[in-house]
């Protein structure tokens, strides 16, 4: 869900491919006939799904990808998109289930584009990734299990990037004013209009507030990392590793969408997980405590970092709802996709404030301590 370094959201063109110019740019820059082609939902890009196919003797490779063209704006920074690929190709090689690309015809992981892929003649960098097969969390029914693993995944692909993975391009992930990176909750004031007189805006400021107040003058004191910065329910596919119908076992197949990769913090990415593992469950306050015992089995977080989740969570919440707000208002035709998290976002923020910090962090703590007392690290 990126959109650009600075704390503009969707100050960009989106690209506007039809299939047919799509299924050219493929055969064109990567040198693979398409057998067939369909169009993915996006938030501000373009994605494909594109199946191609061999002929005898061809070099070996998967048969099925995604086409990702990115926004103009992001195009415009080569270097992070490297570094983002180049992180996904890392996590491939350390066992994590992320995509690669497949190489342009010119032995390069990208290509930046021009002429009819966009309105205004805008450049777009277009990559062939791996196509990871799995369903999207948003559509099964989470239990502990997976919340836990998802939890589990987190922590160990933080710590993965942040001790092992090096790249001359890395300090591009230092994105300053980058309107989805957690630490910039504050910015989200020049955007609160979107909301209009929406019932619900009193809880934002609330939280934007209360943010100000208590996390930002904190931030120097948590452990800092790379964050992939966009766990979302829709960016982690699972498959079942289990045949019970009632109480399945799954494992993650893949891992979406790097595009909001920035250095922050380890406790920023399992508040990034929680906020989204909530949007779907019948029971959205008891989800923290599964995730959060995942994560804390791998990187146990410190007291300042657990007494800041509850208002980081909020500030995940608080930042979806004024982005996808503020951006429906600029690509109303985007709107239906744009408004995924709104749809059930509203209610589960609000209910966490009308719970109350005290009562959703027992719970929370309550359930991850169950799986095995972690103490917090010092």
């Amino acid at each position: 869900m990126s959109s650009g370094s600075d704390c503009q959201p969707q100050a960009l063109t989106k690209p506007a491919l039809g299939e047919k110019e799509a299924m050219e740019l493929v055969e064109r820059v990567f040198g693979l006939k398409v057998s067939w082609i369909r169009s993915l939902p996006s938030y501000d890009d373009q994605n494909f799904h594109v199946c191609v196919s061999r002929s005898e003797g061809a070099a070996e490779g998967a048969d099925e990808y995604v086409l990702k063209i990115t926004n103009s704006e992001d195009s415009q920074e080569p270097d992070l998109i490297e570094v983002q690929t180049q992180a996904m190709m890392f996590l491939r090689g350390e066992g994590f289930p992320s995509a690669t690309p497949y190489l342009t015809k010119d032995g390069n992981i990208m290509s930046l584009e021009s002429g009819d892929i966009g309105p205004g003649n805008k450049k777009y960098m277009i990559r062939l990734l791996t196509y990871l097969p799995g369903t999207p969390v948003a559509k099964i029914a989470t239990n502990p299990q997976i919340l836990y693993e998802i939890g589990k995944l987190a922590a160990s692909m933080d710590k993965a990037l942040s001790e092992k993975f090096h790249h001359p391009s890395v300090k591009s992930l230092h994105r300053g004013q980058f309107i989805w990176n957690l630490a910039n909750v504050p910015l989200l004031d020049q955007y609160i209009h979107a909301l209009g007189q929406n019932q619900y805006r009193q809880v934002v400021e609330q939280v934007i507030e209360q943010f100000k107040e208590k996390v930002t003058p904190k931030l120097s004191s948590f452990r800092p990392c790379i964050n992939h910065g966009d766990l979302n329910d829709h960016n982690i596919l699972v498959d079942s590793s289990s045949a019970s119908l009632e109480n399945p076992q799954y494992r993650v197949s893949g891992l979406l969408d790097f595009s909001d990769m920035s250095y922050g913090y380890y406790v920023f990415e399992v508040a990034i997980a929680i906020m989204y593992m909530m949007i779907e469950s019948p029971d959205p306050l008891s989800v923290g405590g599964h995730v959060l015992a995942g994560f804390e089995s791998v990187l146990p977080l410190t007291e300042g970092e657990r007494g800041a989740l509850f208002l980081l969570v909020g500030g995940r919440f608080a930042q979806s709802l004024v982005i996808a707000a503020h951006t429906a208002l600029r690509y109303p035709e985007n709107a239906e996709y744009l408004m995924i998290t709104a749809k059930t976002g509203w209610k589960h923020l609000m209910r966490m404030f009308e719970a109350g910090q005290a009562a959703v962090e027992q719970t929370w703590f309550e359930t991850a301590g169950a799986y095995g007392n972690h103490a917090p690290a010092e």
